[in-house]
């Protein structure tokens, strides 16, 4: 595919794709957390903690999540909220993504320790099968840690590129 006088691989079509997409999902993530109040000063943090503390935290993760996230909600909440609309924005736009997706990465692996415990002794597979949703999201911010997410459909990329035509 060309566009004016850049040609454009199908595969940086999909990546930008698939980048877009997942930005989409952060930015439905955050902003019903930001523009909302149950989430931060409605309990609602606190009430999903609770949760994985009761349902599904890997042992490891039981004293990170009672002993600071439940001493710290409020603070914790604006930091979830804020950073899931950051990653998001960045994107969707094209801007900082190997740093939003190093963030995002790093994100989805809490909620994953935090949330997908299967239980002692269940077989291998479980361990996958109850993590499914998360650990798709964390291949997903590899790949545009790893590979060039920018390439196309990037603010970013035409930032610097108008930035270096100035110079």
């Amino acid at each position: 595919m060309q566009i004016g006088s850049q040609v454009i691989d199908r595969n940086d079509v999909a990546l930008a794709g698939l980048r877009i997409f997942v930005g989409f999902l952060f930015i439905m993530f955050g902003q019903y957390k930001i523009f909302g109040t149950q989430f931060i000063y409605g309990g609602g943090f606190v009430s999903y903690i609770n949760g994985f503390i009761a349902h599904g935290a890997y042992p490891f993760m039981l004293p990170v999540l009672k002993n600071f996230v439940l001493a710290h909600p409020t603070a914790l909440a604006y930091l979830v909220s804020y950073g899931e609309m950051a990653i998001g924005l960045g994107l969707v736009f094209g801007v900082l993504v190997r740093t939003a997706s190093v963030f995002g990465c790093v994100f989805m692996l809490a909620m994953l320790f935090s949330s997908n415990y299967p239980g002692a002794g269940v077989p291998l597979w479980r361990y996958f099968g109850a993590s499914l949703q998360t650990n798709t999201l964390v291949i997903c911010f590899a790949v545009f840690v790893l590979g060039d997410a920018c390439r196309v459909l990037s603010l970013g990329k035409y930032l610097r590129k108008r930035g270096t035509a100035r110079a």
